[in-house]
């Protein structure tokens, strides 16, 4: 099933700008137990766009730190039987004190551990916002995508849109469906983001930090749908200027200027880097 264009509807990117100056402002800690692969990229993108990051893995104080922060994320990238239950323990604590809980399901569809684990983690904490590629949350949801290790192949025209909105009403969360555009969804509402760039894929850890990004705006902002609509645009923007600046240097000069260009950030970064449409109907049996 194919999105209708011609039904969808621009927003204008004020509606979302402020939200990165108050991002800036508050400076919540966000809260990661993330994978190793990304820990150090996670805590600098953080800190760049403003955010506060802490890493804090031990069962014995991952409950009263999740109480603490503004936001919870939850990446599963280097996934054991240990961290799960630290998981679960953290995300329990987080629902407890109403701190929302992203799950960001890496790989999911790669091993059947690593697909029970993200299911028994969405089954025992209430998770406020789901991010993943198509074929990762297809795979939640027992549709097979095409995933190779921890990365998603095509995803053989799959809908995105549609994908989402599936995995919204099943589990009950705000759904971003990432790929060339960027999908959120609460089941009802969908939202389309374009922006970003083609070596956000060369660079490592950039869809983990995308999950801890979108975490801090969650923190900022109760209304999960303009929360993650705006990390998702903000981020974009980002990556669409650093490309721009990096366009024949590679994915090394890339991932620094990234983090210069999510450091940089104002209320009007979106501009001509990144758009929002909402889509209001597609063909028969899909968005109405």
């Amino acid at each position: 099933m194919n999105w209708n264009r011609g039904n969808s509807s621009s927003i204008p990117e004020n509606e979302f700008a402020g939200l990165i100056t108050k991002l800036q402002q508050a400076k919540p800690l966000v809260h990661n137990i993330t994978n190793v692969v990304v820990t150090n990229f996670t805590a600098n993108g953080l800190y760049a766009i403003g955010a506060s990051p802490v890493m804090a893995y031990a069962p014995e104080e991952v409950a009263e730190m999740a109480v603490q922060a503004g936001a919870l994320v939850l990446n599963i990238g280097t996934l054991s039987r240990g961290q799960v239950e630290v998981m679960i323990k953290a995300g329990r604590a987080a629902n407890a004190a109403g701190v929302p809980v992203l799950l960001d399901p890496v790989g999911a569809g790669a091993t059947s551990y690593r697909t029970k684990s993200s299911l028994r983690i969405l089954e025992e904490v209430r998770i406020s916002l789901l991010r993943g590629n198509a074929a990762e949350i297809a795979q939640l949801l027992g549709e097979k995508l095409v995933i190779k290790g921890v990365d998603a192949g095509e995803n053989n025209g799959a809908d995105q849109a549609e994908i989402g909105r599936w995995a919204a009403r099943r589990f009950g969360s705000v759904v971003a469906v990432t790929g060339k555009e960027d999908v959120i969804t609460d089941g009802h509402i969908c939202r389309i983001i374009s922006g970003g760039d083609a070596l956000l894929t060369q660079v490592t850890g950039t869809g983990c930090l995308l999950t801890s990004v979108l975490g801090a705006f969650a923190a900022i902002e109760p209304d999960l749908m303009r929360a993650g609509t705006a990390g998702l645009a903000f981020y974009g923007a980002a990556a669409s200027r650093a490309a721009e600046r990096t366009a024949a240097l590679g994915p090394g000069s890339f991932q620094i200027a990234f983090l210069d260009e999510l450091a940089k950030l104002h209320p009007h970064s979106l501009k001509g880097h990144a758009a929002v449409a909402e889509l209001s109907a597609v063909e028969a049996g899909g968005w109405l």
